[in-house]
């Protein structure tokens, strides 16, 4: 069993900066893909970054000029770095989880999802 906490969320200005960080608990598999999503009011949840325990990861193209994710294994953490952020990035951000490798272009739900934290940037 995968549990996933995120935590960093906040109110900040616009043109501000946020580092949203995902803890996983209890036991992992060696190869898995982590990710970020968010859901903004009245629209669907769309998936932003994955990284997977090779290394690899990607970003959309929507945010990757602002948003970097990286993941640091030893610690179990998986961090979502947020720059000039702007109104429109205002949603729930939820860390998600799949048991093995998966592209950001891939439909498969994730195995695992974290709880969300609350993301408002004030214009």
């Amino acid at each position: 069993q995968v549990q996933l906490v995120e935590s960093g969320g906040g109110l900040v200005q616009t043109g501000g900066s946020l580092r949203l960080t995902c803890t996983v608990s209890q036991s992992t598999f060696t190869r898995n893909t982590m990710g970020w999503y968010r859901q903004a009011p009245g629209k669907q949840r769309e998936l932003l970054s994955v990284v997977n325990s090779g290394g690899t990861r990607e970003t959309h193209g929507s945010v990757q000029d602002r948003f970097t994710v990286s993941r640091n294994d030893a610690e179990k953490t998986m961090y979502l770095q947020m720059n000039n952020l702007k109104p429109e990035d205002t949603a729930v951000y939820y860390c998600a989880y799949w048991l093995g490798y998966r592209r950001l272009i891939s439909n498969n739900s994730p195995d695992y999802w974290g709880q969300g934290t609350q993301v408002t940037v004030s214009s």
